[in-house]
């Protein structure tokens, strides 16, 4: 049996449009909020579709040395055209990213976790400094 984290997959964003693609700086400053972007199909668009969609992206951060993992936002996507009409006939769709503001006093790791409900789990992660 495969613990979770073995579960998700990982690749280039640049050519995956699984992946969840992360921005925010590589340094920022300890104790002051700085903005992550988090959106998966920047570079290879992914479908928003009734029947192949992104669920949910979760962003985490763990500490350099440190023992736990926080979690920093669990962001959902709940409409993809979804409709009495039919699928894709409705008229509402929720595109696949989100901007989180945080405050670090460590530097770490980003990483994003995102869930296609197609092809499975996928993940991400990004270092940053902190000055």
């Amino acid at each position: 049996m495969k613990k979770l984290g073995g579960l998700f997959q990982e690749a280039d964003w640049k050519s995956e449009k699984h992946v969840p693609v992360i921005e925010c700086p590589d340094t920022v400053k300890s104790g002051e909020p700085f903005e992550i972007r988090v959106s998966i199909g920047k570079e290879v668009s992914h479908p928003n579709t009734t029947e192949h969609h992104i669920r949910w992206i979760q962003v985490f951060f763990h500490p350099e040395g440190g023992k736990f993992t926080y979690q920093l936002a669990n962001c959902e996507f709940t409409a993809h055209g979804e409709s009495t009409d039919g699928a894709d006939k409705g008229p509402a769709y929720t595109h696949h990213a989100a901007t989180v503001s945080a405050m670090v006093k460590k530097p770490g790791t980003i990483y994003a976790l995102g869930f296609c409900n197609i092809h499975g789990l996928w993940e991400n992660r990004k270092e940053i400094k902190v000055a």
